[in-house]
């Protein structure tokens, strides 16, 4: 669960990041709070119960799978026309230790930042 300053404007972003890759649109509860239910588990979005706004959490990052580079381009995309900016680097390979990755990196309407990751196939 994150937090979200308006839970309407993020329903949104992540309904269009999230089709990409999918899931269903999310499902607004009786406290107003968005959850998207998978296969792999739950992710949800509220405004913090204590009042104060939402804020990101400094080093935090939620990623979520791609099935290949073009979907996470689509996401990175989806993302950028529904209120996201861009972080980091452009979409794109990057090496890691357990073998390359095609990540991308989004900072959700309240500053939350995401990524979406694919696993390059290993030759």
């Amino acid at each position: 669960m994150i937090g979200g300053n308006d839970i309407a404007e993020s329903k949104s972003f992540y309904d269009a990041v999230l089709g990409v890759l999918g899931h269903q649109p999310g499902v607004i509860d009786p406290k107003g709070r968005c959850f998207y239910y998978t296969k792999g588990g739950v992710f949800a979005i509220t405004r913090p119960i204590n009042g104060e706004p939402a804020c990101n959490g400094n080093g935090s990052t939620i990623g979520f799978a791609a099935d290949n580079p073009e979907q996470a381009d689509a996401w990175h995309a989806a993302g950028l026309a529904n209120g996201g900016i861009s972080c980091e680097d452009p979409p794109g390979v990057r090496k890691g230790a357990k073998g390359d990755l095609y990540l991308g990196y989004l900072l959700d309407p309240s500053g939350n930042k995401i990524c979406v990751l694919h696993r390059m196939p290993t030759d």
